[in-house]
Order: structure tokens, then sequence, then C-alpha cells
């Protein structure tokens, strides 16, 4: 195997997530090499299902993934992620099902439109992102570890991502904002690319409801990874700066990269409380 092929996945995950890329001082890819490919695995999942627009496409890709998945096990893989993965006896140690429910979920949201609620994109989005950080939470933590911590801040990020791309998806069968946040704010497909008074109320109510979220996640059961542990403190200190903004999707998109000292110290804080959880 190509360290320069696995490397390219790898580098595509820190494009998405650059933040991630601190948080690998104290999660050593040489010493963890599958907790780094799992990361960059979700990655490539999450590209197959939100970033091929055609969904036929999108299923063909999917379905590939679903026939590695399920036979890794027994052939060590093809795809460089995969191979490094089973070459872990942690992959191993986890059910089959576990491996394939993201594809499958991720296939079955193929042909969702826009929600109709806040709720009810909480309930959409946990489908696909749940299943993620089941698998996450069972490859970091073994399979009697609850997920219900990581799901949720999982969904959470996806919707904070969604709504920085408010704009590039305003042509999209799922949009960031629900249906009825668009009625209410008599918004339009189409209004939602360009700035106005009416999109602004409706994003800072969107913030309000996902800062109330974030406010709840922590009292859910179950451990984070070392980067889901700091994707949920950048997403909470993200979505709790953009509400009070004078414009909130700008601090959303800078947010997105920042870099520095307290993304450190969040990193720090995710991998202490990751090393304590592992015991």
């Amino acid at each position: 195997m190509s360290e320069a092929a696995l490397q390219s996945y790898i580098d595509k995950w820190l494009a998405v997530q650059p933040q991630q890329r601190i948080a690998l001082a104290f999660v050593d890819p040489h010493t963890y090499p599958g907790h780094v490919a799992l990361a960059a695995l979700e990655q490539e999942l999450l590209a197959a299902a939100y970033g091929i627009r055609e969904p036929q496409v999108a299923a063909t890709k999917l379905n590939w993934w679903a026939e590695e998945l399920s036979g890794a096990a027994a052939s060590g893989g093809r795809h460089p992620l995969t191979q490094v993965l089973f070459d872990d006896e942690r992959a191993h140690a986890l059910p089959n099902e576990r491996w394939v429910a993201p594809v499958l979920a991720a296939m079955a949201q193929l042909e969702q439109g826009t929600a109709a609620d806040f709720p009810a994109q909480l309930a959409a989005g946990g489908m696909l992102h749940g299943a993620l950080a089941s698998l996450e939470t069972a490859w970091w933590y073994g399979e009697g570890a609850s997920a219900e911590h990581a799901s949720r801040v999982a969904t959470l990020s996806h919707l904070v991502f969604a709504l920085m791309r408010l704009e590039e998806d305003a042509e999209r069968d799922r949009l960031a904002l629900p249906m009825a946040r668009l009625a209410r704010h008599g918004l339009s497909r189409h209004d939602l690319r360009t700035a106005s008074t009416a999109r602004e109320e409706a994003v800072r109510a969107q913030l309000e409801d996902l800062h109330a979220a974030w406010g709840t996640a922590g009292q859910l059961p179950g451990p984070l990874s070392a980067f889901r542990g700091l994707e949920a403190r950048q997403g909470r200190t993200l979505v709790a700066k953009a509400r009070k903004a004078a414009d909130p999707l700008a601090v959303l998109r800078k947010g997105q990269g920042r870099q520095g000292p307290g993304v450190a110290w969040q990193a720090w804080l995710a991998a202490r409380a990751w090393r304590r959880q592992a015991g």
C-alpha cells in the first residue's frame, strides 16, 4: 500500500476539518493509524453522500463502499483506508453491521428533501451521522460504550456545516434551513443566495436552535473520541459566537478554519477526556 495514497485521503479529511491537524499532535498517527484512517473514511462516506449531486452516481459510489466494508474482514480490504483499519484487531472485534450501517444510512437519505422543522432536521441527520458516530465510538471505546453524545455532536456539526454552505447549496433538494423557518421568514430557495434582513433573521433563528441543542448535547451519555471532542468544543464555541455577530454567516465560515492556541487548548482537553474515558 502506498503511503502517498493513504496520505491523500487524510489530507482530504483535514481540508474539511483543518483544526484536526492540531489534534494529531495528541493522537499520533503512527501509534493510532486506525483512529486517523477511520476519520478519513468518515469523510469519504460524507463526500459520497453530500458531495455528489447526481443521486445515481452517489448510490453507485456508496454501493461500492458497502461491498468493500462488508467483505473487508475476510479480504483485508482493497481501499488504502480499509486496509489500515482491518489490519487492526479492533476492526475484527466489531460486528459487520456496524461497518455497513453508515453506508446504508447514506443511501437511504440520498433522496430526502428539506426537513419540515428543526427537530425533523435533527432526526434526519441523526440517521447517517448517528451511524458514523456509533462506529467511531465502538472503535475508540468498544461495543459497550454509548454513542448518544457522539451522535448528537456529529449531527449538530453537520447542521452547522450545512448552514455555512447556505448560499452554495441553495439549489439542492435538501436546504440548510427547514421548511417552517423558510415559510416563517418568507424566504424562497432563490432568496437564500443573497443577503437580506429576512435571511439574516432566519439564520439567527437557526443558530438559536443550534445553540440550545449544543447546550443539552453534553447531558447525553457516552464518551467522545479525541477528534469528536474537539469538534464538539469548536462547534459549541462557534455557534455561540455567530449568534451574537453582526454577520453570523461570515463568523461561521471564518471559524471553520480557525487555528491557534485556543484550538490547541481545546484539542488537549479533548485528548485528555479520551484518555480518561479509555482508562
